[in-house]
């Protein structure tokens, strides 16, 4: 787990406070960008994970009122949350894309933030936001003179600035180098800890891990799994494995390959042979044993479904 955030956090509890999503559905035009999706998110940190264009970004639009569902409801403890300015009081969002203007310091964009909460003493708000996420010392400096990680920080610290129960975050780490991303992950924990519902949106699951138990997964607008994220990593590891695979035999290894427990089929062709295994680890222990057995030299395998969307596309079929 990530160490612990060093800047001072709010004290005392707070209130429970529930996002759900209930059949939503949202497209534009004839594309449907979100199909029927529904969860809830209670007080702690959860991972949104998904390939790029998932649908997770709309979802978070839409839990933060920019974006009105189709169809469905999206609400926090009951309070719908499109054109609903009490309910915009309570939750922060850092969206993925940069809405920070370069002329201005840091301390002074978050400060402007502050103000437009109608924090009672801005000043001191700004102050404690920049000082969670590390910013106290550059504050002064034009925003335009920032990495991409600074300006990265900078966006959260805004959105913490009125300390809102519910952050949503759309790929924060993107841009911090790891120190950066090991303190905001630890930030993120924190606030879980202390009563914040969080979600954060990611394309990658060892970031969700250091972070989050619980995992939501969007594949192509739909929700493809939920739970823990332990559930999440077993069902990818333990997913049907295609392998492309050449030997010095190539029929013979196909016969032997065939009665092997661990592989549900197998094709051959001019290249060599196309294998799936239904037990990535049982495979990969008999294939040496298979091979020595029959007196066959392997001469190549490699996997030839590892990409990002052959995994998620997986979990949407499980």
């Amino acid at each position: 787990m990530p160490a612990a955030a060093t800047g001072p956090l709010p004290e005392g509890g707070l209130a429970v406070t529930t996002v759900e999503l209930e059949n939503v559905s949202r497209w534009y035009g004839n594309v449907v960008a979100v199909n029927d999706i529904s969860m809830t998110l209670e007080p702690g940190v959860t991972g949104l994970l998904g390939p790029n264009g998932a649908g997770k970004t709309t979802v978070l639009h839409m839990m933060a009122g920019f974006l009105s569902p189709s169809r469905g409801t999206v609400t926090i403890d009951g309070g719908s949350t499109w054109r609903n300015p009490a309910i915009y009081r309570r939750l922060g969002l850092v969206a993925e894309r940069e809405a920070v203007h370069g002329f201005l310091t840091a301390r002074e964009f978050v400060r402007a933030s502050a103000r437009m909460h109608k924090l009672p003493d801005p000043k001191a708000a700004a102050d404690r936001a920049l000082g969670l996420v590390e910013m106290t010392d550059a504050a002064d400096r034009r925003i335009e003179t920032y990495s991409k990680g600074m300006r990265q920080r900078t966006r959260v610290a805004a959105a913490l600035v009125h300390d809102p129960q519910v952050l949503l975050l759309d790929e924060p780490f993107n841009g911090m180098d790891p120190r950066q991303r090991m303190h905001m992950m630890g930030l993120l924990h924190d606030l879980g800890d202390r009563g914040h519902t969080i979600l954060f949106s990611s394309h990658i699951l060892e970031e969700v891990e250091q972070v989050s138990g619980t995992v939501q997964v969007i594949v192509a607008g739909r929700l493809a799994a939920s739970g823990d994220y332990r559930k999440i990593r077993r069902l990818m590891t333990n997913r049907p494995h295609v392998f492309a695979l050449q030997s010095s035999d190539d029929r013979r290894l196909a016969v032997a390959l065939i009665a092997e427990k661990s592989v549900s089929g197998v094709e051959i062709d001019h290249a060599g042979l196309t294998v799936r295994a239904s037990d990535y680890g049982s495979f990969t222990r008999a294939l040496p044993r298979i091979a020595i057995g029959e007196g066959i030299r392997l001469r190549k395998l490699l996997p030839s479904d590892e990409s990002l969307e052959s995994v998620f596309s997986y979990l949407l079929e499980a």
